[in-house]
């Protein structure tokens, strides 16, 4: 098996056999890793691989938002509406190509991602 199959083969697996609190912070670490990979093109001019980043991140930002349940406690629609704000930036950073709405997102999602995997800690350590 090749070197791409297994890499292939054991993000399946991870994704698959993971908490569901553990997948949101996948999401999160995919969402940053997209965000830094577009700040890099756009600095050096690569609009199509910046494209392609913020469109992924965008995707992300629709996941986390769709998957929220708005009735089941107090926060959730402030986070909603964070994320459609988030998603709204992301577009314009990509119409603009504009490395300032970029990090803007990512200063808003880094403490996001940070709490979320402590809550995924607590949460295996009481298994």
């Amino acid at each position: 098996m090749s070197t791409s199959a297994l890499r292939a083969r054991y993000l399946t697996d991870s994704v698959s056999t993971a908490s569901p609190s553990r997948l949101l912070v996948m999401l999160y670490d995919r969402l940053c890793l997209d965000l830094d990979k577009a700040l890099t093109a756009i600095a050096s001019g690569e609009r199509e691989a910046a494209s392609v980043a913020l469109v992924h991140a965008q995707d992300i930002v629709l996941e986390l938002r769709g998957s929220l349940k708005l009735d089941e406690w107090a926060g959730a629609r402030g986070l909603a509406d964070l994320y459609t704000f988030m998603t709204s930036e992301l577009m314009r950073a990509n119409l603009q190509q504009d490395a300032g709405r970029v990090r803007a997102v990512l200063a808003l999602v880094e403490p996001l991602r940070e709490a979320w995997r402590q809550a995924a800690e607590v949460a295996a350590d009481e298994r």
